[in-house]
């Protein structure tokens, strides 16, 4: 839960040097939001946690649920 315009605020006086942020509460991002313009801020998207492994894993979840539908198998992770 973050106040963008304080946080704004912070960053551009030097009362926080940084900031490293992964989701926002609109999504896409609007253009011309302030946040975008500053130099001292990383924006990513909202899969940044993703690595090789994770993607590969998530892959392998999918195909597995998939088989398990094909044979008629109850799934492994109901949602």
């Amino acid at each position: 839960m973050v106040n963008y315009d304080d946080m704004y605020d912070a960053l551009v006086s030097g009362k926080l040097r940084g900031a490293g942020l992964e989701t926002f509460a609109i999504e896409p991002l609007p253009p011309g939001w302030p946040l975008l313009e500053l130099d001292n801020v990383t924006l990513t998207p909202h899969i940044a946690g993703a690595s090789i492994r994770t993607t590969t894993y998530r892959g392998e979840m999918v195909a597995e649920e998939i088989r398990r539908y094909l044979a008629r198998e109850a799934p492994l992770n109901a949602c």
